[in-house]
């Protein structure tokens, strides 16, 4: 498997090529089959710098042929829920990855990490310490001065009996810790007898009250790593100076096996934040609805706006890894789905302001039907009928009573093509109280059906149109940025302060072909002419609902 893999000649990143030398002939995973995990820590909802990570430890696990394990890292209960777990499991299957029968949580292993605990207290490499939070940073010490603790020389036997206290709950929170004995010198201040255990009286959503210490992150990462049998544990850049202290944890114990860690530079995107805990707080006072409110960058609100697993797969794969850290643009997301709709999503014809069109020398009882295609990229998708009649819908700005230059769209005395079905030239308006066009007249060539015009004379617009016999009326939510600066986050900026008052839209009256009044959630369209939307989880046969996904304009492509 080994020598097929490292034959195979598909490009690659420095991640690939550093296991593509573990795993040769004389690397330290010679023979062994790769094997990564995904480690989220269930506290929120999963957002698009978790996909890069999801994909990066999936893809490089299907790269070579191994297989990678989901593990929820719940150490720390504080604010972790069953809600999160579920969530998490259905937005990776979502994606389109699998992690059979390897789901784990990382407090199975608490007894074996308390085991782990003891053993590096009987080697001296271990102590528990009486400092306050506030006092340890006090004593932290600097490049110049070295940390301190006065219980760093504490006999091992007074360690093994305090830390089993600990365990036992005879000692109230923040009393004590167990640290490792370490460095207090390093110039890697995660090395300076860096905490291992923690007093914390609160209820798991796995183990209850069973345990009133919890393990530090980086003391049962490794653990986790090891104990599954993990070649490579691939994380995110901010855990490159923790390193160390990973191999530290994995070379003093008695663990089966000895993980790399490798680190990748997170994924940032403009006109957003991705900070869970600013995430929870836009959805716990309520500036969004929900988590998995469409203008979020959740996974489940990409979801809901109309986000394909395969957009999202490819926008990962095209950015690529890298260890410099580096922002994208929302832009080029938008692109990479962009491009999945236009090749899947079905056409329609939609009008979102609304104004009717009267053709008067149509008959009053007569409809047509017209066999138009679905998708002209996909034939296999095949036709769907629209009628016409007298009345139809037609976009409030495709009609101007007095054009501006280059405008070549529904005024008196212009002819327009309506889309696939007849050329139809424009004769005046009607106007309520307050100015405002409420109808718009014109009369039809019978000889240009198909839109055609026998003549040859050139029309130079085209626009849309909903049958007002047939249309259903729909809700249609436009959105926009969340925020309306590119970096919300930076500084010392408070990112509230720049939320988009006008990220949101609701169009109440919109018209749209009738079978669509009846299409499930997440179907996609493209509105001809608008963008592609999607159908949201709100929408009923009665009331359909319709999130606007993305617009036709491509401005990443532009640039």
């Amino acid at each position: 498997m080994a020598d097929e893999i490292l034959e195979n000649e598909v490009a690659g990143n420095f991640i690939h090529d550093f296991i593509k030398e573990d795993i040769a002939e004389g690397g330290r995973f010679e023979g062994k089959e790769v094997h990564t995990r995904f480690p989220p820590e269930p506290n929120g909802y999963l957002h698009i710098g978790h996909a890069k990570a999801i994909c990066i430890d999936f893809g490089t696990a299907e790269r070579f042929g191994g297989k990678c394990n989901l593990r929820m890292d719940d150490t720390n209960p504080t604010k972790e829920d069953v809600e999160y777990v579920d969530a998490i499991k259905e937005d990776i299957a979502w994606l389109g990855f699998s992690w059979g029968d390897r789901f784990y949580f990382a407090s199975q292993y608490f007894d074996k990490m308390y085991e782990f605990a003891i053993e590096l207290i009987k080697k001296g490499l271990a102590y528990v310490c009486e400092l306050s939070p506030e006092e340890m940073r006090e004593n932290r010490g600097d490049l110049s001065h070295p940390a301190k603790s006065p219980y760093r020389d504490r006999p091992i036997e007074e360690s093994l009996d305090l830390f089993e206290r600990m365990k036992n709950g005879e000692f109230p929170d923040g009393k004590m810790t167990l640290r490792a004995k370490i460095d207090l010198t390093s110039g890697n201040f995660n090395m300076r007898d860096p905490v291992l255990y923690r007093i914390n009286r609160i209820k798991h959503h796995r183990t209850g009250d069973k345990w009133c210490i919890y393990p530090m992150y980086d003391f049962a990462h490794p653990i986790e790593d090891a104990l599954e049998g993990i070649t490579h544990s691939l994380c995110s850049l901010e855990f490159e100076d923790h390193r160390p202290l990973y191999d530290w944890v994995i070379n003093n114990i008695s663990v089966p096996a000895k993980p790399r860690q490798i680190e990748f530079a997170r994924l940032g995107i403009n006109n957003t934040v991705m900070s869970k805990r600013k995430l929870r707080k836009l959805v716990e006072e309520n500036y969004v609805n929900g988590w998995d409110d469409p203008r979020m960058p959740t996974l489940c609100g990409l979801r809901r706006r109309g986000y394909t697993p395969a957009s999202i797969r490819n926008f990962c794969e095209r950015i690529g890894v890298a260890k410099a850290t580096s922002t994208v643009e929302y832009s080029f997301l938008e692109h990479c789905l962009r491009e999945d709709l236009n090749e899947t999503a079905q056409r329609t014809m939609a009008v979102l302001r609304p104004v009717k069109l009267i053709i008067t020398n149509y008959p009053e009882d007569k409809t047509e039907i017209f066999e138009v295609e679905n998708n002209p990229n996909r034939p296999e998708d095949g036709t769907r009928t629209v009628t016409f009649s007298r009345e139809l819908f037609i976009e409030q700005d495709d009609f101007m009573e007095e054009p501006v230059k280059g405008y070549f769209r529904m005024f008196p005395g212009n002819e327009v093509r309506l889309k696939t079905t007849y050329i139809v030239k424009c004769t005046g308006c009607k106007k309520d109280e307050n100015g405002n066009v409420i109808e718009v007249y014109a009369e039809y060539d019978p000889e240009t059906r198909g839109g055609n015009a026998p003549d040859g004379r050139k029309i130079k617009g085209t626009i849309h149109w909903v049958d007002a016999k047939t249309a259903a009326t729909a809700e249609v939510r436009l959105y926009d940025n969340l925020f309306t600066v590119p970096d919300p986050d930076v500084g010392d900026k408070n990112f509230l302060d720049y939320l988009n008052p006008n990220s949101l839209e609701i169009l109440t009256n919109c018209k749209v072909e009738p079978a669509m009044a009846s299409a499930e959630a997440p179907k996609s369209y493209q509105f001809m002419r608008l963008g592609y939307f999607c159908v949201d989880k709100d929408s009923t046969p009665e009331k359909p609902v319709f999130n606007r996904s993305v617009s036709l304009k491509d401005s990443f492509k532009k640039k």
